[in-house]
């Protein structure tokens, strides 16, 4: 049976023995927009939708499972045995990562201007943190950043990509946005707390109040007075502010998933 979103173009992209499909849609500059740990659930395609309705061209790798599925045991078992992932152990960068890289720089070739977005959320949280060091990610924002598991303050990133980071932050000036919710056991204070000690005054941090963990998919409400409503639309403007190229700002809000 074949993997398809409907309303999505698809095309497979292989790197270092690493192949993965990858969905897009929409047009103007790049967005790369990476799944949870769960997988590409309908919440997560639902947000690509809301990007591409905000004039982005949005691309979303399918790193395990398939769209439209919530499977988070089964997604456990398989980042826990891949050797593309990175778990458990600090001081070391997925190897997925690297493969990220190539689709970034992809994005950027087709999409122009100064780079590409890159939003990642819970297990792949931390690759938007590692992607900052990679020129063609200009506006990195991760959300709930959750690896190492069962490391509170770890990044799980090795040392020479740490150094790489902060190096892209201080001499390049770029920004990482960042999001979790005050009560999240998952991603906890002392993850920001070390970002914050590791790129200083260039991470924008933002903490929403309660117990929430998916800031952008599960625990989204679409309500404009509610906080995480409140973080897209910092996140809209903080691409509007790094990519450009957005010519309207009509229906920055829209469900285009379909």
């Amino acid at each position: 049976m074949a993997v398809t979103i409907p309303g999505w173009d698809q095309f497979e992209l292989e790197d270092r023995g690493m192949s993965h499909a990858v969905f897009t849609k929409g047009m103007g500059r790049g967005v790369v927009l990476t799944h949870e740990l769960p997988g590409m659930t309908p919440q997560c395609i639902e947000l690509g939708g809301r990007l591409v309705g905000a004039g982005y061209r949005v691309f979303m790798p399918l790193l395990f499972g398939r769209p439209n599925q919530n499977a988070m045991l089964g997604s456990i078992a398989r980042v826990c045995i891949s050797r593309e992932f990175s778990v458990f152990r600090e001081g070391k960068t997925s190897p997925i990562v690297g493969w990220l890289r190539v689709l970034c720089r992809k994005a950027w070739a087709e999409c122009g201007g100064a780079g590409v977005g890159m939003i990642g959320m819970c297990l792949t949280g931390n690759f938007a943190i590692a992607l900052l060091a990679e020129p063609a990610v200009f506006a990195p924002v991760t959300c709930q950043p959750s690896l190492p598991l069962g490391s509170a303050g770890g990044l799980g990133i090795s040392a020479a990509d740490l150094e790489a980071v902060k190096a892209r932050a201080r001499d390049s000036n770029v920004p990482l946005l960042g999001f979790r919710f005050d009560g999240d056991r998952i991603c906890r204070a002392e993850k920001f707390q070390r970002i914050s000690a590791e790129i200083g005054d260039r991470f924008r941090a933002t903490v929403l109040p309660g117990p929430g963990h998916c800031v952008l998919t599960r625990d989204y409400v679409d309500d404009e007075r509610h906080p995480t409503r409140q973080a897209l639309e910092i996140i809209l403007a903080f691409l509007r502010e790094r990519l450009g190229g957005v010519s309207t700002t009509a229906p920055l809000l829209a469900n285009s998933s379909s």
